[in-house]
């Protein structure tokens, strides 16, 4: 299989790189240049600039399957079809689980209503994302139809993350001790490992399959995500639980408890096309001496 990645030296993108070459691929990778330091050698770098339409790179070349890793907004997207026009066979589109309605239920499927599409805005922002990304689903079924696959992860961690939403939770638990948790240590998490994802999208392109694929991880808890890095640093924690309001409005991860039943998506079709599970570790002993809320501790 001949995959290109569209900005494939990143996160999540050099997992799927690594991914593919691990399963025969041959790799060729479109970025900016600026991040591919590590990436092995079999990988072909073309460089251009998505931001500038810069795709002099892509004029010749056919490919089995492109990953579009960084579209997001239309224009980017329907420039990069332009550019690639038939010479691929099957266009995967990374979206985000943040195409869907807000008030979609407990477990919703792919199947559930998504947002209004918004095919440009100055700035990506919490309501602009999400719909941007509609948009570039939309082209990108409207140009492919079969052969579109869309894939759309929840929060993803794992080798590589940068940012600091789970990496701040990671790094608390493992330190031990008290831990102010301002939300129910039982606001629920989806979690998705990085080499997850890559191992479903690698499979979706060799297995040639369309439509759309919910890559969430398993149900689990803000609290099991910080016992667990206590466990791995064989360390203790307690948690705390504090009023919101003594925490600034974008704590890592935490939502309003009304928003926590239309944050679980049904993760069952990905599961079925090759979405693995890697397992967290769990722990052996009790790890949480007690939760306790900031009125009632001592």
């Amino acid at each position: 299989m001949r995959m290109l990645a569209l900005g494939g030296n990143g996160f999540l993108g050099r997992a799927i790189v690594l991914d593919a070459l691990a399963h025969g691929a041959a790799v060729t990778s479109f970025s900016r240049g600026v991040s591919g330091e590590g990436l092995p050698g079999a990988v072909v770098q073309l460089v251009g600039d998505r931001s500038r339409a810069d795709y002099a790179a892509l004029a010749s070349g056919e490919w089995d399957v492109v990953v579009d890793l960084s579209g997001y907004q239309s224009r980017e997207v329907d420039e990069a079809m332009d550019a690639l026009g038939d010479r691929v066979g099957r266009y995967v589109f990374m979206s985000s689980h943040a195409v869907y309605a807000p008030e979609l239920p407990t477990g919703a499927t792919e199947d559930g209503a998504r947002r209004e599409p918004l095919r440009a805005a100055d700035v990506l922002t919490n309501e602009t994302y999400g719909r941007c990304k509609v948009a570039c689903e939309d082209d990108v079924l409207a140009r492919y139809g079969d052969r579109a696959t869309i894939v759309r992860p929840g929060r993803v961690t794992g080798p590589g993350e940068s940012s600091d939403t789970v990496l701040y939770w990671v790094r608390r638990g493992a330190r031990g001790g008290r831990v102010a948790v301002p939300t129910s240590p039982d606001q629920p998490l989806q979690l998705v490992d990085s080499r997850d994802v890559a191992r479903l999208v690698v499979q979706l392109a060799a297995d040639d399959r369309p439509g759309a694929y919910n890559a969430i991880g398993p149900d689990s808890t803000l609290g099991e995500l910080i016992t667990t890095a206590a466990t791995l640093t064989n360390t203790t924690v307690d948690l705390i639980q504090i009023p919101t309001t003594s925490v600034p409005p974008r704590f890592p991860l935490v939502e309003p408890p009304a928003l926590w039943p239309t944050r679980r998506r049904n993760p069952a079709k990905a599961r079925a096309a090759g979405l693995p599970v890697t397992p967290s570790p769990k722990p052996s002993k009790p790890s949480t001496p007690g939760t306790t809320t900031a009125a009632s501790h001592p």
